[in-house]
């Protein structure tokens, strides 16, 4: 059968699979219910299938011909700590739980791909579909890698997508070098003494002393940072004080920095310390940072990059593949893969012709009609990266 034909035959399955992994979310690491029905989608394929690391994560291994080659397939499982303001029947089941990154959909395009994989078996070599945990927050990429992701399942390249509501559906990008920014959380702890608001003489304001590191912060970017190189520092929390005529003894900041160039890391933690230390001495308070490491830049390597073009191309015409573009400061785990072996990451421009919602809104949905183009592109993708040779 040709793959237009197996890909129509396949999608009202696959489109009633996502809408039920929709409406049952589960959080990172505890995808069971995922994790369950993954596996036993594959398994009645009659592939390969493998569970346990990182607790829900499953991999499944498709082989063909003889070659020695392999590559991945990555799609993530988890879904938001969010409640859900749809009202389609399809809505979420499960309270302060939701899809509303499209993990649903990047996990049931992916099964799509196994089934036409599998009964196709047209290229030379081993694919491994990697159904992921905890994109969301969880690292869930590095703990898979921690318990033996590539020992267990070797392979030359690593391939993930995301669909992206900010562009027109069933268009692909892709290009070389970073995509994604790397990002970090941290909290700004300000101690100090607490005090009647009537005399403030007789206390240590955190308040005016968190205003003033907030501001400061701000000179961090502008000031070092070299002005063609992107990096991103904010404050979104706040947090002191509950009563209107007590200075509070402690005001608490958090924020995120985010930067394309790993080495940019380093430069705005060393200025985050330094910039933090110097106000808090200036208004006579202490202050502490506590970091909290998140995930790397994702940055695609040239040669999947090429594949990934070309596979794209396939999927969609070259008119509809966008190869110039700038990166998002978002952040994704794929980055720890594509870290380890050769990787690529593209976009699947998903905005509905009506309506439609971004990513991580109460509102939005996965666009299931760009479900064939994923699942083109996967084949497609395998079939030339693992091409036989002549």
């Amino acid at each position: 059968m040709e793959l237009n034909d197996l890909i129509r035959e396949l999608q009202p399955r696959i489109t009633a699979l996502r809408r039920e992994l929709h409406a049952n979310p589960e959080l990172a690491f505890a995808e069971q219910r995922t994790s369950d029905l993954v596996a036993r989608h594959l398994e009645a394929l009659g592939v390969e299938v493998h569970r346990g690391l990182a607790s829900t994560g499953v991999v499944a291994t498709i082989k063909a011909g003889s070659s020695g080659r392999a590559i991945g397939l990555r799609a993530d499982m988890d879904a938001l700590p969010l409640d859900e303001l749809n009202e389609f029947p399809h809505r979420s089941t499960q309270a302060g739980r939701m899809h509303a990154c499209g993990h649903d959909g990047h996990t049931a395009m992916l099964l799509g791909a196994a089934e036409v994989l599998s009964a196709r078996r047209q290229f030379d070599g081993t694919v491994h579909l990697i159904f992921q945990p905890g994109e969301e927050g969880g690292s869930g990429g590095r703990v898979m890698i921690e318990q033996g992701l590539f020992e267990r399942f070797p392979m030359g390249m690593v391939f993930g997508l995301h669909n992206w509501p900010g562009m027109p559906a069933a268009t692909i990008a892709v290009r070389e070098g970073p995509v994604m920014a790397g990002g970090d959380t941290f909290e700004i702890v300000v101690t100090g003494r607490g005090g009647h608001a009537a005399m403030p003489h007789l206390a240590d304001d955190t308040v005016v002393a968190g205003s003033a590191i907030v501001q400061a912060l701000q000179s961090l970017v502008a000031r070092k940072v070299d002005p063609v190189r992107a990096a991103v520092v904010s404050i979104a929390r706040f947090q002191a004080g509950s009563a209107n005529n007590v200075l509070p003894e402690t005001a608490v900041l958090g924020g995120t920095m985010r930067y394309l160039d790993p080495g940019m890391r380093q430069l705005l933690l060393d200025g985050l310390h330094r910039v933090t230390a110097g106000v808090a001495a200036a208004h006579g308070v202490r202050a502490e940072v506590r970091l909290r490491c998140g995930y790397p830049p994702t940055v695609n390597h040239p040669t999947p990059s090429a594949h990934g073009v070309a596979a794209a191309t396939a999927a969609v015409g070259r008119e509809r593949v966008v190869v110039t573009y700038d990166p998002t400061m978002g952040s994704e785990d794929f980055s720890f893969l594509a870290q380890t072996v050769p990787g690529c990451y593209v976009w699947l421009g998903s905005a509905p012709e009506r309506g439609g919602h971004m990513l991580h809104s109460p509102h939005y949905d996965f666009n299931d009609e760009i479900i064939p183009t994923a699942i083109r592109y996967w084949v497609s993708l395998v079939e030339r990266a693992l091409a036989p040779s002549e």
